[in-house]
């Protein structure tokens, strides 16, 4: 069976969450989209809530899917599904705690293309910007 992750996007004032993964692993010290592997039984709902719980200390609203990919990692075909996400607050003011992560910031869609980002993210990018690009223009 192939195994399904989850990226949380959460877009607000033209600015995208993402996060730094601490620096271990193969993909370490990249930026990313948070989320992560749906476990056995779970709906991808309930890993989004799961994860960002688990990751930033909170409970998020989990809103539309926005994209889907496929993608290999260690020789085994993954899927990856995002969506779109409320978070309580930025996370600036009150910060968030991090367990998954060195960092978080707000960027603009665009500069992501500029960052060493984990590449299954990289997979939905194109996705990502055309889900904003449609609630831009109110489609």
């Amino acid at each position: 069976m192939n195994s399904v992750s989850i990226a949380c996007i959460a877009y607000e004032n033209g600015r995208i969450f993402i996060a730094r993964r601490n620096p271990v692993g193969d993909m370490g010290g990249r930026w990313e989209f948070p989320g992560g592997k749906v476990e056995e039984g779970e709906s991808d709902e309930e890993a989004v809530i799961r994860e960002m719980t688990e990751e930033f200390g909170e409970s998020v609203t989990v809103c539309e899917k926005i994209a889907e990919s496929e993608f290999t990692h260690h020789g085994k075909i993954s899927h990856l599904h995002a969506y779109r996400i409320l978070l309580p607050h930025n996370g600036m003011e009150r910060k968030f705690v991090l367990t998954e992560h060195s960092g978080y910031d707000w960027v603009e869609p665009a500069e992501i293309k500029k960052l060493v980002f984990v590449d299954s993210d990289m997979s939905i990018y194109p996705q990502v910007l055309a889900y904003i690009d449609s609630l831009k223009s109110g489609r």
